[in-house]
């Protein structure tokens, strides 16, 4: 695999995937440190994740067709510190600027620069660290890589395919302090500042309430899914109703109904994104409330998706209908109650609001 195509799709990819991994708790600290998620600072989050797997299969690829080390001749170690300054001079071809960019040698000392360029802008600007942290942030990584490609990948190979370089650690190390003085270039995205301090309470928007049911659905899909390759690895495969239970209804209604029963009310996702039913009081939804809203909400759509696998599978339409129609009642009406809180009677409140009592009692 030597394209490097193959490697920047590979980084994309893992990305990606890193991202979904660490959505949810990224979302949490949002809310809570900055009171809001701000669209433009996720790109900017995404960014970097995408970024650090590009290191990732930069230390890692092309990895070698053969596992030994016959052959390998790129595997050593290079001490001699500006060595780079040599190499310019000897493969130098021609003169003048054109033949100057053309070096190879010159090119290679060019490309360890900017590849730490963003991650000196990215700590700066998302980790508020200062110059001689994130210059000390940028030779750490570097090493990292260099040892990384010295051992052969931590002894994963029996001999290492890359050349460990001095000039390397010194190249990458500057290319981290030239993105610290790069940074500020990154405040003139939007949204970089949040609209209002962490404490003050936020509108309930559609997109904020879509936010929270997806927080609801992807943790009770991983919870399920969890549990449920525990479960096989522990006892063995389950049979289809064990596999109903564990990997749909009981993640669905431990999230979904006993923490809102136990706290104030929000299920696992709403608390994520600092939201809060409220019953026509204000205050906390009584009990057959929160039991009519977890079976008329996503609680009925994995209750649906359950009997679809152990009873028929004609539930699934209806867990389908439910899931659309709870999407679009939590888009309009103007509360976005959703189709569970217009039939329990809720509302939904941002939980920095001071709850205001009225005279209609909560039955």
């Amino acid at each position: 695999m030597t394209d490097p195509t193959i490697s920047a799709v590979i980084a994309v990819f893992a990305g990606f995937v890193l991202a979904g991994l660490l959505a949810v708790p990224y979302i949490a600290a949002s809310y809570r440190r900055r009171g809001e998620l701000g669209l433009w600072r996720v790109l900017l989050v995404l960014g970097f994740l995408v970024y650090a797997m590009s290191l990732w299969t930069y230390t890692l690829l092309p990895i070698p067709e053969t596992t030994t080390c016959a052959g390998h001749v790129a595997g050593r170690l290079q001490l001699r510190p500006f060595q780079f300054v040599a190499d310019i001079r000897r493969e130098q071809t021609g003169v003048g600027l054109r033949a100057f960019l053309r070096n190879p040698a010159v090119q290679q000392a060019v490309f360890n620069v900017a590849l730490f360029v963003p991650l000196g802008m990215f700590v700066r600007h998302l980790f508020r660290r200062g110059f001689l942290a994130t210059v000390a942030i940028g030779f750490a990584v570097s090493l990292f890589i260099e040892c990384t490609q010295l051992t052969g990948v931590w002894f994963l190979f029996e001999c290492p395919y890359r050349l460990a370089d001095v000039d390397d650690l010194l190249t990458n190390t500057l290319g981290a302090a030239v993105g610290f003085g790069l940074a500020p270039l990154l405040r003139l995205l939007p949204g970089n500042e949040p609209s209002a301090p962490p404490g003050t309470p936020r509108p309930v928007t559609a997109r904020r309430r879509l936010l929270g049911m997806a927080v609801d659905v992807v943790s009770v899909v991983l919870l399920g899914t969890t549990v449920g390759i525990v479960t096989t690895l522990l006892v063995g495969e389950p049979n289809t109703v064990v596999t109903a239970l564990i990997g749909t209804f009981l993640p669905a209604l431990l999230l979904l109904f006993v923490i809102p029963v136990a706290g104030n009310g929000a299920s696992f996702g709403q608390r994520v994104v600092l939201l809060r039913p409220a019953g026509p009081d204000g205050g906390k939804p009584s009990l057959w409330r929160m039991v009519v809203r977890f079976l008329t909400g996503s609680g009925g759509y994995f209750t649906l998706l359950t009997l679809a696998s152990v009873v028929n599978g004609g539930f699934e339409p209806l867990a389908n209908l439910l899931f659309f129609a709870s999407g679009v009642l939590a888009i309009r009406p103007e509360g976005h109650q959703g189709l569970s809180g217009l039939i329990a009677g809720l509302r939904m409140n941002d939980v920095r609001e001071v709850p205001s009592l009225v005279s209609v009692q909560d039955g």
